[in-house]
């Protein structure tokens, strides 16, 4: 199979022959059809995400259809989770949480995306840059047919991480989104369905940005060192730029929440404690768990959420990388393996 890798942090990936993967007990094997392109893969690549699997096959937003099927699949042993019985030619997703030790503390208490013993697709487990995989298939999510391959694939993690920073906003009815990009591309459309307003935020001077937000429904758009013209309830910071955090902060209103969506941020500069004070809080989003998954799976099609992609031909991951680091398209790259 013709694949992606990636050697060295700081280098081009690039395209080589590898033997197509065999399944363990627990694994399907997965002819890919697309995966898109994460802003957590350029951490990978840029080195900022340490202590990759080298070398590695970069991606975590997996869409395929499964070639084979492990022994064990379907017959989890005592005391882990079930799920359905997969059938060879079933199209499923493949997202960045791709194992779990289901009995830690965390997994013991419905918080698996803490798992102590979690592995990820595409960090520490070869992802979605090639024309196989293979996946733990109690990690894998049936797609609703509606869905094209193409677009099918930012869901799974633009839409499932955005999901779970999105929910940490309780019943906020003004939202600001920090970071006009894919995550924040599927959840406006989430938000507006809802009835909540979305205050979109963006690098200074990009008026594309700003326009494809507001033709997405935002209430208003504008940069990102500005205050919105009303107080907000809620910020998500999709963006990894650290000072976005004080700008967030002082953007909420008392009681609000901001929500740090990536797996990655630079240092956040230190800031007043005023702009904290009056119960505001600050967190993080950590990975995803497979309910996370299964509910927003099953919410988008009724949205219905649809996504804007940019394509490339695998063989051209890193012009993709390329850029989605310089904000060169608007929604999600997405690469085609024929």
């Amino acid at each position: 199979m013709r694949a992606m890798i990636l050697e060295a942090p700081r280098q081009p990936l690039r395209l080589i022959d590898l033997p197509v993967p065999k399944p363990n007990p627990e694994q399907v094997l997965i002819r890919v059809h697309a995966c898109a392109v994460c802003r957590t893969d350029l951490h990978i690549v840029d080195g900022e995400l340490t202590h990759p699997k080298l070398p590695l096959i970069p991606g975590h937003q997996i869409v395929g259809t499964i070639e084979a099927i492990g022994d064990a699949c379907g017959k989890p042993p005592e005391g882990r989770l079930r799920v359905d019985k997969f059938t060879i030619g079933q199209r499923v997703g493949v997202p960045w949480l791709g194992h779990t030790c289901d009995r830690c503390r965390y997994c013991l208490s419905g918080r698996e995306n803490l798992c102590d013993y979690a592995e990820f697709t595409g960090y520490n487990l070869d992802g979605g840059y090639a024309e196989y995989t293979v996946a733990n298939y109690r990690f894998c999510f049936p797609l609703d047919p509606s869905y094209p391959d193409l677009q099918a694939a930012p869901l799974l993690c633009g839409g499932l991480i955005g999901y779970r920073a999105y929910r940490m906003t309780g019943d906020a009815e003004k939202l600001g989104f920090y970071g006009f990009g894919s995550a924040a591309h599927i959840l406006i459309q989430l938000a507006r369905y809802q009835g909540r307003q979305v205050f979109a935020f963006t690098r200074s001077g990009d008026i594309e940005g700003q326009k494809f937000a507001r033709q997405l429904g935002a209430t208003w758009a504008g940069d990102s060192d500005v205050l919105p013209p009303e107080p907000l309830d809620a910020a998500i910071i999709f963006a990894p730029i650290g000072k976005l955090v004080p700008a967030a902060l002082r953007a909420v209103a008392k009681g609000g929440v901001v929500v740090c969506a990536g797996i990655h941020m630079s240092d956040i500069p230190s800031f007043p404690y005023e702009i904290l004070w009056e119960e505001r809080m600050l967190r993080s989003v950590a990975n995803l768990t497979r309910q996370d998954g299964e509910e927003f799976l099953a919410l988008a099609p009724r949205v219905p959420i649809r996504t804007e992609v940019n394509s490339f031909p695998l063989s051209e991951a890193n012009a993709a990388l390329d850029a989605l680091r310089s904000g060169k398209f608007e929604g999600s790259a997405v690469l085609v393996i024929d």
